[in-house]
């Protein structure tokens, strides 16, 4: 596709959104993007989270975590190029490891998924010894080798009911494990990193871990009560990595892929998407029918390291590589499986 074509193809989507000028250039970019990527036999993979005329431009498919890993589990191009962040880049690699993956950022990481290590599950394997683990997708490959499932914020509660367990841990986000935990009606504790005995695990339904995304902990029920208080008829979609304070006076609570189905299908006079800002204007540009209202002071730095030059530069250059150790890959494959399998 041509520059020009591109540029009118990303005009009449992003008009409202981006400006003119920032559309003129960056279709440049996007046609040669597209042109490499079919001359190395490429496949690029696009997160929700990725700007707008990225996100509209060069990927061939687009998604939530779970999306893009089974779009990366099945593809027979040579080479995987990964819009998102660096745990996405390693679950594709672990899913198909024949392939190269490619991360356009080198610092495209995440606050969430670097706030466990592997040491850390090891170490409460030994405080609850035989209580499974399922690991948020958001962790490095790693902690996924540790883990017995994984999940994403779309399947979280399947996949913890999915276990014969009376008791489960829930690692990492502390959030998204209290929203679980209230959808479940399940008992969720935080431990210490002194043992527990006796009778500790008694009443202990959910196992969690004080992690946070550092994005959506920033949302808060005064932000919802402001919202309402001048426009009393907006549905209000909340992430389920946002507070449980935050997601109950939510109208909705779900993944990204859950929100976009949410506006596409429902017939409120307006929303606000309380989530990274970029997908609020990826939603906004797909809906032009609908109002969405801006509550956008949070962009994620990691996701905001992708950019069409650095993706480019990733077709030219080959950079960055991901590589995962074979003997983590394979036992963090079996926890991606399971999860893949629940849907």
């Amino acid at each position: 596709m041509t520059a020009e074509a591109l540029y009118e193809n990303l005009y009449a989507k992003l008009h409202g959104v981006v400006p003119d000028v920032e559309l003129r250039y960056k279709a440049g970019l996007a046609a040669d993007i597209i042109r490499r990527k079919a001359e190395q036999n490429a496949v690029i993979l696009g997160h929700n989270y990725m700007e707008p005329v990225l996100f509209y431009s060069v990927p061939d498919y687009t998604g939530d975590s779970l999306e893009l890993s089974r779009r990366a589990a099945r593809t027979d191009k040579d080479l995987i190029i990964f819009c998102g962040v660096r745990f996405m880049a390693e679950t594709a690699k672990i899913l198909n490891p024949t392939r190269t993956v490619l991360l356009p950022a080198r610092r495209a990481g995440c606050s969430l998924a670097e706030s466990i290590t592997a040491a850390d599950v090891r170490r409460l394997r030994q405080q609850f010894p035989g209580v499974p683990v399922v690991t948020y997708v958001n962790t490095y490959a790693d902690v996924k080798a540790e883990s017995d499932i994984c999940c994403t914020s779309s399947n979280a509660v399947a996949v913890v009911e999915s276990l014969p367990s009376g008791t489960v841990m829930f690692l990492p986000d502390e959030y998204l494990a209290r929203n679980v935990a209230r959808e479940t009606g399940k008992h969720i504790v935080f431990p210490t990193r002194q043992p527990v005995v006796g009778d500790g695990l008694l009443d202990v339904q959910l196992i969690g871990w004080h992690g946070r995304c550092e994005v959506h902990e920033k949302f808060t029920p005064r932000d919802i009560r402001d919202i309402r208080a001048q426009f009393p008829d907006v549905a209000i979609l909340a992430h389920p990595e946002c507070s449980p304070e935050v997601t109950a006076l939510a109208d909705f609570s779900g993944g990204t892929n859950a929100m976009i189905r949410y506006v596409q299908q429902t017939h409120a006079p307006r929303y606000l998407v309380l989530t990274e800002c970029a997908m609020g204007d990826n939603i906004a540009a797909a809906n032009p029918d609908k109002e969405l209202l801006r509550l956008c002071s949070v962009r994620c730095p990691h996701m905001n390291e992708i950019t069409l030059e650095d993706t480019l530069a990733a077709l030219t250059h080959h950079r960055y590589v991901i590589e995962v150790p074979e003997d983590i890959r394979v036992r963090a494959a079996r926890a991606l499986e399971r999860m893949i399998a629940i849907g």
